[in-house]
C-alpha cells in the first residue's frame, strides 16, 4: 500500500489531503467526520479582522458607559451575560472543543484581514486555545486607485511579520494571483517568515442582474480547471523556496490531487468538492490517489511530488514562454477550420 504521508508546515501528516477553511470546519462535528474521512489536516473557518475591530470596539463602549456608574467604577467592569459569549471566545471555545473532536488530526486555525491593527494579536490567542498552526489569509483588494503595487505588497509583508510577531506556531499566507510579479511576492513573505504558502484565494466576483439593476455577491463553488493558474506557479517555485507549498482551488478528483502533487504541492487543499459530498467524500478521494499510486507503480506521495515541476536549473521565464508558444500551436491545430 503506497505511503500518503507528507508534511506541511512542519507538521506530519497521514494524508496530503487537507480540509480547508469553509462550512464543514465551523463544528466539533464537521471536525470528527473529516478526521475520520482521514484528511491530512483541517483548517478552521475564518475569523475575519473587522469582526474583531467591532467586537473590541464594542467592549470598550461598554467599559466607557460603566465607568461613572459608582464611586468604586475603577474596579467594575461589567459582566456580559453568559448567554451572549463574544465572537472571538466563540471561535476559541469551537477550536479547543474542535481539536479534542479532530481527535489527533492538526487543526489549523484560520485569520483573514487586509490591514496592520491590533486584531494580530488575537494569534497568540489561537495558538493557546492549541491550534497547530494558524492560515493567514490576506484579502486585500484595493478601492483606492492611487495605492501602489508596491504599497499593496508591503501591507502584506507587514501584516506577517505582526502574525509572526504574536505567535510561535507555523504561519502559512494564503496568497491570490494579482501580483504583478507573484515568484518575487512569493520569495518576500517567505523571508519575512512566511513556513508556507497557500496557492490562491479566489476573490468574489458579483454578478450583475440585468433585470432588477442590483450587483449581486455570490460565492461559487470552485471547478477543476480553476486549477491549472496554481498549479503553473507551484510548478514555478517549486524547489525555489525554503518553504511549504499548499494548493487550493479546482479540487474535485483525486485526479486533480494527482495533478498537484506533480506539479509540487506539499499538500492539496479541498472545500468545494466536500461541500457537494459531505464529509466523508474525503475518503474517496484519499481512495483515488491510491489508486493512482498503485496503478502507476509509486510507493508514496513523496516519489511523485515535483516530477512535473519547473526544473531548478532551467530558465523558469523561458520554460514558461516555450509552454506558452506550444499551447498555442497546438490551439491551431485543434481549432484551425478544415
Amino acid at each position: 500500500m503506497p505511503d500518503l504521508g507528507t508534511t506541511y508546515l512542519g507538521l506530519t501528516l497521514r494524508s496530503p489531503l487537507i480540509a480547508s477553511a469553509g462550512p464543514i470546519t465551523q463544528s466539533p462535528d464537521g471536525f470528527a467526520a473529516l478526521a475520520e474521512a482521514d484528511c491530512g489536516a483541517i483548517v478552521m473557518y475564518s475569523l475575519f479582522e473587522e469582526q474583531l475591530r467591532h467586537e473590541s470596539a464594542h467592549d470598550l463602549l461598554l467599559e466607557d458607559e460603566y465607568a461613572d456608574s459608582f464611586a468604586e467604577s475603577l474596579s467594575y467592569f461589567p459582566t456580559m451575560p453568559s448567554t451572549d459569549v463574544g465572537l472571538s471566545d466563540r471561535y476559541l471555545e469551537t477550536l479547543r472543543t474542535g481539536i479534542e473532536a479532530a481527535n489527533g488530526t492538526p487543526v489549523i486555525a484560520s485569520l483573514n484581514g487586509s490591514t496592520i491593527g491590533t486584531w494580530v494579536e488575537f494569534a497568540q490567542q489561537l495558538a493557546d486555545a492549541g491550534a497547530s498552526a494558524l492560515e493567514l489569509n490576506i484579502y486585500l483588494v484595493p478601492g483606492d486607485i492611487s495605492i501602489t503595487g508596491r504599497e499593496v505588497e508591503d501591507r502584506h509583508v507587514e501584516i506577517l511579520e505582526g502574525v509572526k510577531n504574536a505567535v510561535d506556531i507555523p504561519v502559512a499566507v494564503k496568497l491570490s494571483p494579482y501580483f504583478s510579479s507573484i515568484g518575487e511576492m512569493a520569495k518576500r513573505l517567505v523571508d519575512a517568515g512566511a513556513d508556507g504558502l497557500v496557492l490562491f484565494n479566489r476573490f468574489l466576483q458579483p454578478e450583475i442582474d440585468i433585470e432588477t439593476l442590483q450587483v449581486q455577491a455570490q460565492v461559487s463553488l470552485s471547478r477543476s480547471i480553476e486549477g491549472r493558474l496554481p498549479r503553473t506557479w507551484i510548478a514555478a517555485l517549486h524547489g525555489r523556496l525554503d518553504t511549504s507549498l499548499a494548493a487550493t482551488t479546482g479540487v474535485e478528483t483525486g485526479d486533480d490531487i494527482v495533478r498537484y502533487l506533480l506539479a509540487g504541492a506539499d499538500a492539496v487543499m479541498a472545500t468545494s468538492a466536500l461541500i457537494r459530498h459531505g464529509a466523508g467524500f474525503a475518503r474517496e478521494l484519499n481512495q483515488q490517489l491510491t489508486d493512482w499510486l498503485v496503478r502507476k507503480e509509486f510507493d508514496s506521495v513523496a516519489a511523485v511530488r515535483g516530477l512535473l515541476a519547473v526544473p531548478v536549473d532551467a530558465d523558469a521565464t523561458a520554460y514558461e514562454r516555450a509552454g506558452y508558444l506550444a499551447a498555442l500551436e497546438k490551439a491551431k491545430e485543434t481549432y484551425a477550420p478544415l
